[in-house]
């Protein structure tokens, strides 16, 4: 199952915009935990967990375990609000996880066995459509990963959803169709592979052509006599 990361924060005991710019100038990032039925939690964060989280990427899926005093809390980090000048976080929207009340919330699809895939083996190319896939889920069953084998499959085979193994009682936000994942497509011809080609094609047609022998007669052996004739002194009359 998927794993909760532990951010520590501080309570906040009122809100409001003033609040919150006192919280700013003590070097803290105001925040606040809601949903599941419940009052919102407000708290403080260390600004530089929560850069370190939006550099990793992917924050909106990551799952969060906010610890403030005794009290931790399962949640999603939904927003984040920053500065217009400085492009520091300003404010964090957390969505507090519940068991029983399903949370959409995308998931990491890994790829097996594409070293022994036959279509790729005869120079096929793994074209990924989707790197991840959201769903909606309990809270307790959060899958970690989705697998997609690729062992079996041939040039022009897909992944689709319901090739997928780990999904649990997972279910997709998209539910009119069995969507693809990835494709194997066939190899393609690179750009630097057809340029040479059209060279060499022009080269070839730009030749000059063959003469008797297999030889261009020589320019200036052909223009000799009409040389010489030119050269010689016109006859006397008599």
């Amino acid at each position: 199952m998927a794993n909760f990361e532990l951010i520590e924060a501080e309570s906040r005991s009122r809100a409001g915009k003033g609040v919150a710019r006192a919280t700013r100038r003590a070097g803290r990032v105001p925040a606040v935990i809601y949903g599941a039925k419940q009052e919102p939690t407000l708290i403080s964060l260390d600004p530089r967990v929560v850069i370190r989280e939006l550099k990793r990427g992917g924050w909106r899926s990551r799952l969060f375990e906010i610890q403030t005093g005794s009290e931790k809390v399962r949640a999603l980090m939904r927003d984040v609000q920053f500065h217009p000048v400085s492009d520091q976080p300003e404010h964090v929207d957390f969505q507090r996880l519940a068991s029983g009340e399903r949370v959409r919330v995308s998931v990491a699809v890994v790829f097996l066995n594409d070293t022994t895939c036959p279509g790729i083996k005869r120079g096929g190319v793994l074209n990924v459509v989707r790197h991840t896939v959201e769903v909606a889920c309990d809270p307790d069953n959060i899958p970690e990963k989705f697998e997609a084998d690729l062992g079996a499959l041939d040039i022009n085979d897909n992944v689709r959803w319901s090739s997928l193994t780990g999904v649990g009682d997972a279910r997709p936000t998209i539910l009119d169709r069995d969507f693809v994942i990835a494709t194997v497509a066939p190899p393609t011809v690179s750009a630097e592979a057809l340029a040479e080609d059209a060279a060499a094609a022009a080269a070839a047609a730009a030749a000059p052509a063959k003469g008797k022998g297999g030889k261009a007669p020589p320019a200036k052996a052909a223009a000799a006599p009409a040389a010489k004739a030119a050269a010689k002194p016109a006859a006397k009359k008599k």
